[in-house]
């Protein structure tokens, strides 16, 4: 039925922004392949103890992302080997091991090797914004960009290549409701733009996934401050939020009428 690749930086973010799609996809018969290019390594720590978990972190969020996959229902997960490039400015951000730091031409030759094997219809990333200015998730742009690139110049595509996206208009709408606490996070390091709604082409109703999303986000034990209004929003209020992804198509052809309900609307 087809193969749906995720490309994204650290063990959660499959969850948040593509958990819903990555269910439908499952759903409806199409393989889903996950490349995470770092085991998050300098998260933050939730629900455990410091002093013992931060040595092994990356192992920690390494078992939980299997655990969120099973819930999602990936089909194989793929890491790229590099640290958690940690933000902006950061000692982390300047680590030689990071993903941050690597060779674009390396790192997107370790993507292209999973791409090639798999012959996906559909690849997801992130813009060139990275949703909010993370260093890996503006890489991992960068490196799904090359990988494609090289890929072209060997005479091969995948169908379609969207970026996730957050409409600026609700965004906005978004953070004028939220409490004060998350309020201040993103007029800080966190800030997220949204994306230009005119840019926005594929809205994918996954309502019927929401509960099952939230649950693949919760299996991210060490990441889920108990105390945030994340984990304390009302049902109903996540799915208002949450029921609905949207994407950018970049590379390929829309496969209807704008905005698609699908990412594989159009591939036979």
């Amino acid at each position: 039925m087809g193969t749906l690749l995720l490309v994204h930086a650290h063990p959660d973010d499959e969850s948040i922004s593509t958990g819903g799609v990555m269910m439908k996809a499952k759903a409806h018969g199409h393989r889903v392949v996950l490349v995470t290019a770092t085991r998050g390594e300098v998260g933050e720590i939730y629900n455990m103890d410091e002093a013992s978990s931060r040595p092994r972190l990356g192992e920690i969020r390494t078992e939980e992302l299997k655990a969120a996959g099973e819930i999602l229902g990936v089909d194989r997960i793929e890491f790229l080997g590099y640290r958690d490039s940690g933000m902006v400015d950061t000692a982390d951000n300047k680590d030689p091991r990071s993903f941050h730091q690597a060779p674009l031409e390396d790192a997107a030759a370790k993507v292209a090797v999973v791409i090639r094997d798999e012959r996906p219809d559909v690849v997801v990333t992130y813009a060139e914004d990275g949703v909010y200015g993370h260093p890996d998730h503006i890489k991992a742009h960068y490196v799904t960009n090359a990988a494609l690139d090289l890929l072209e110049r060997e005479g091969w595509a995948p169908r379609k290549l969207y970026y996730t996206a957050i409409p600026r208009s609700m965004m906005e709408a978004f953070i004028s409701q939220m409490p004060e606490e998350a309020q201040r996070a993103q007029n800080t390091n966190m800030r997220i733009a949204g994306t230009p709604d005119e840019l926005v082409t594929t809205r994918v109703d996954v309502h019927a996934y929401v509960d099952e999303k939230r649950k693949a986000f919760a299996a991210h034990v060490s990441q889920n401050d108990p105390n945030s209004w994340f984990a304390t929003m009302a049902d109903q209020i996540y799915e208002l939020a949450f029921g609905t992804e949207y994407y950018q198509l970049v590379r390929g052809k829309p496969g209807s009428e704008l905005p698609e309900n699908d990412l594989f609307v159009g591939i036979s």
